[in-house]
């Protein structure tokens, strides 16, 4: 459901300009975030069954996944649409997408600007959709399912990743509590788009199945995030973090890349360290699997747990 307190039109105009001005950042940052999460696109494009032929959107692209691994999976004879509400983003995949040594080997691969609550595609389009963390970011949870569920063809598959609850999530939610609590940042408001805003599995499965999915099943799948010092963190941070959070370091500190400020958030992965120095930051995703145009719900809403090396039988 929509935040009665924000305006839509207001936070995808903001969710715009701050994607376009941290896509350089991404980009920068793609090689150390693509390490673990390299592992989530694989689990989708298998809960999906992507393969030769098939029809496939990523929403939310962003750089460019899994658009390009789904493109590969299904070949030539197959049609990839990655759709993101950033231009600057679409463009870096795109750059992506021509230097791919596999280029030719290929599904056609198309990249629209369209926030996920209205891509304007044709029905029953695609065999199945993909989002690797960004079904969150939609200001109305039930107008981008149900819009998703319009794409698809009758039994086509939705399989998206979104983030568990920010303990769970290191990676994405340690260095943002320590800027936040630095900087004395406000809680967003309730029911924000934000990264944690689907963290909840069972109001996640819920609103699935109002959208008219069946077979809704979601699991726990631990994202294996390693980087090489603590400092790399704190780089990784600083090259993701929005216009308006760097700002507000500068207002407090004089300066956005003030020391102290980046220094702090390394110090806070230094309890993960490995006896190497290196940081393990496994972080939780929840990973969604649900059918269009299925009469039976099968287990709606059960909680499984999954990791990189496959299933713990956990249910």
């Amino acid at each position: 459901m929509t935040a009665p307190s924000i305006d839509p039109t207001t936070v995808k105009t903001g969710q715009r300009a701050s994607w376009d001005a941290i896509s350089p950042g991404w980009e920068e940052a793609m090689g150390v975030f693509e390490r673990g999460a390299a592992a989530v696109t694989g689990r989708l494009l298998e809960l999906a069954g992507v393969g030769p032929g098939h029809r496939v959107l990523d929403v939310a692209t962003g750089l460019g996944e899994p658009a390009l691994s789904a493109a590969r999976a299904a070949g030539p004879t197959g049609r990839v649409v990655g759709a993101d509400i950033s231009p600057r983003m679409l463009a870096a995949a795109r750059r992506r997408a021509a230097a791919a040594p596999d280029a030719a080997a290929l599904a056609p691969l198309e990249f629209v600007q369209a926030d996920v609550e209205s891509i304007g595609l044709p029905a029953g389009s695609f065999d199945a959709v993909l989002s690797r963390w960004g079904l969150m970011f939609a200001c109305d949870h039930a107008a981008a399912f149900a819009g998703l569920r319009r794409l698809l063809a009758p039994g086509g598959v939705l399989a998206a990743a979104v983030w568990a609850p920010p303990p769970d999530v290191p990676m994405i939610g340690l260095g943002y509590r320590v800027l936040a609590g630095l900087l004395d940042l406000p809680a967003p408001p309730p029911g924000m788009p934000g990264p944690f805003s689907m963290s909840d599995p069972a109001a996640l499965s819920a609103g699935l199945r109002r959208a008219g999915f069946a077979e809704v099943s979601v699991e726990e799948f631990a994202v294996p995030f390693r980087l090489d010092r603590a400092a790399e963190y704190a780089d990784f941070n600083k090259a993701v973090s929005p216009p308006s959070l760097l700002d507000a370091v500068r207002d407090r500190f004089g300066s956005p890349d003030a020391p102290g400020v980046w220094d702090a958030v390394a110090a806070a992965v230094e309890p993960y360290a490995d006896d190497g120095g290196g940081i393990e930051l496994t972080s939780t995703a929840l990973c969604v699997r649900a059918v269009a145009g299925r009469d039976r719900a099968g287990q709606d809403g059960a909680v499984q747990r999954d990791g990189a090396q496959g299933s713990e039988g956990v249910r």
